[in-house]
């Protein structure tokens, strides 16, 4: 007899046996197997803290005592637990499941954190609220994996909660892992012989190692954990994968993220070719190759930034700081100034999380930092705090930073070399999550913009950002089935803004941008106000992502929902043509060249 059907909220499994809690344990974990393979998501991590989050359901009385987890992608088993697990077919979906908590879902997911290292600062925080409005009798509870504990953030919020001896249980969710091995002191305290001393040194409270697959252990330990007048930390130890022969047997991050895939051999159910990340891991390499002052960082995310080979080839050259995106930044400035190329290579959503460092460590020092930024523009699936669409708009404002959006495989490897040999001063290179796709040549080229498709007439002056020249080329055929002449210019590196464009703009009648980051901030706007500064009075229409967070759903439904088609590009456009008089009168002039 199947259990999950009967298990509509978490105070259903608190009447189950240890046998039946063993059978639940089982079918969910198939469950996990079966729709992660088909709709993709983070399998490894799931699949580790199944008896643990059983654990936490049956002790602690969810949404009442609050549930944290840090991060939310081990949350999959917290959602079937909490009555979702009909929906679990439709996860990362337009209109299903999120991959990470969301309050709209449900109210027992508290926090719609994706990020790790945050978790322990809002636990802190509710409970100090709970003091001061005076609630009693419910508990704040944080799921912190030993990777978190690698962000500065974390231990932050450990100095609050043992300083002021707040009533949190942290459950350490230790399976020495992040994405790859954790790394750092850290690492060796927890798994020597006495992980008690480290916790209680620090005034915390500390039960455990405790077996993390034995359900009845892990409640024993959480029954305890919660008659503790003070923070407690309650020491799990896990595998990433378990229960799932093939993920646990993966030595690169244990099925920690995948696509859709076959459940019964692992393999991918289709090929989406050379992706970004690989094209720029491999040029990495022959460029250290070349020069053995480059190296490259990561904040625990080795393989899915793409530096794994470069690891294998200069093992003394690649750096992993953990889950630590501010000492990453900094560390790369002592780097640049002790004489070192660094090479940060971080998701474009994660450099948020270290804006500070990047302007005022590396920037006001001029470092010759190259930041490699992963997953820019819509990401999609992952939902909204994994969007890189504000990468542009936070670099913008720093002084000195230069900035390329490479189109293809071809200019990201140009790019790349061109910011490893810039001395004056740091750079940006932001590039999407998936396939490259095949390279897309310019007509020609002049003084580094790169002319996609010349028109003999100056309508339309058409500037794509990066990867949004593919769609650009498409808006320009159906603009010129209509008549309208328009000159596609990828202008490559787009900060600074090229002053060639300022020559460019007064010939044409209108000036457009499409870009896969935030409007406000975005080239856009940066290219309308040089022109506006120059005196150059060509009217600046900008695509863009609106001030937002967009749902979770794939890329292209994204990017229609923001209004980033062809069809809508070029209708607009042609509207614009169509009705000169909300124009201001431009020079009319020669074709481009």
């Amino acid at each position: 007899m199947r259990l999950l059907p009967s298990v509509r909220q978490p105070a259903d499994i608190r009447r189950f046996t240890v046998a039946e809690l063993t059978g639940l344990a089982a079918e969910i974990r198939r469950l996990l197997v079966e729709e992660v393979s088909r709709t993709g998501g983070h399998l490894g991590p799931s699949l580790g803290v199944v008896e643990l989050t059983l654990g936490l359901h049956r002790v602690f009385d969810s949404p009442t005592d609050r549930i944290l987890w840090d991060t939310g992608h081990q949350a999959y088993v917290h959602k079937i637990l909490t009555g979702r697990w009909p929906e679990f077919g439709r996860m990362r979906q337009r209109g299903g499941l999120s991959g990470y908590p969301s309050q709209a879902e449900s109210p027992h997911d508290i926090i719609e954190n994706s990020h790790a290292s945050t978790a322990l600062s809002y636990a802190y925080g509710m409970s100090k609220a709970d003091e001061v409005r005076g609630v009693t009798g419910r508990r704040v509870v944080v799921v912190v994996g030993d990777g978190s504990l690698t962000g500065g953030m974390a231990w932050e919020a450990l100095n609050c909660i043992a300083g002021e001896g707040r009533r949190v249980v942290i459950v350490l969710n230790d399976n020495g892992r992040s994405y790859s091995p954790t790394v750092g002191g850290l690492a060796r305290h927890l798994a020597g012989a006495e992980p008690n001393t480290f916790f209680e040194s620090l005034g915390l409270s500390y039960i455990g190692p405790v077996d993390g697959h034995d359900v009845v252990a892990v409640q024993s330990a959480l029954v305890q954990a919660s008659a503790v007048d003070g923070p407690v930390v309650v020491h799990t130890l896990t595998r990433k994968g378990y229960g799932y022969d093939r993920a646990e047997n993966d030595d690169v991050d244990r099925f920690h993220a995948v696509r859709p895939m076959d459940p019964v051999t692992g393999a991918p159910l289709s090929s989406s070719g050379r992706s970004w990340t690989s094209v720029f891991g491999d040029e990495l390499v022959r460029i250290a190759e070349k020069r053995g002052d480059v190296v490259a960082i990561t904040a625990a995310m080795q393989d899915p930034t793409g530096l794994s080979a470069f690891a294998r080839r200069f093992p003394d050259r690649a750096v992993d700081v953990g889950i630590a995106e501010q000492n990453a930044v900094t560390a790369a400035a002592g780097m640049a100034m002790a004489g070192l190329r660094p090479v940060v290579a971080i998701y474009s959503t994660f450099l948020n999380r270290a804006f500070d460092q990047v302007l005022l460590d590396v920037a006001l020092h001029s470092c010759p930092v190259v930041f490699v930024l992963d997953r820019a523009g819509v990401t999609g699936d992952d939902g909204p705090s994994h969007n890189g669409m504000w990468d542009m708009s936070l670099l913008n404002i720093v002084p000195g930073m230069r900035i390329a959006a490479p189109r293809d495989a071809a200019t990201l490897r140009a790019a790349l070399r061109t910011a490893v040999h810039t001395a004056e001063g740091p750079c940006a290179i932001r590039f999407p999550k998936g396939p490259v796709g095949e390279d897309l040549p310019a007509a020609f080229s002049y003084a580094g913009l790169d002319v996609l498709r010349p028109d003999p007439s100056d309508d339309v002056l058409l500037l794509p950002v990066g990867v949004m020249a593919g769609m650009c080329m498409d808006v320009a055929d159906r603009l010129h089935a209509q008549g309208i002449g328009v000159t596609v210019v990828d202008p490559c590196w787009i900060r600074p803004v090229n002053p060639l464009l300022r020559a460019m703009a007064p010939r044409f009648r209108v000036v457009a941008t499409v870009e896969d980051n935030l409007k406000i901030g975005g080239f856009g706007s940066v290219l309308a106000q040089d022109l506006r500064e120059a005196g150059v009075t060509t009217p600046v229409t900008s695509f863009g992502i609106p001030q937002r967070f967009p749902a979770h759903g794939k890329r292209a439904e994204v990017l229609a929902e923001c209004g980033l088609t062809a069809e809508v590009i070029a209708a607009r456009l042609a509207g614009l043509i169509a009705d000169p008089a909300g124009w201001l009168a431009v020079e009319a002039s020669g074709p481009v060249g």
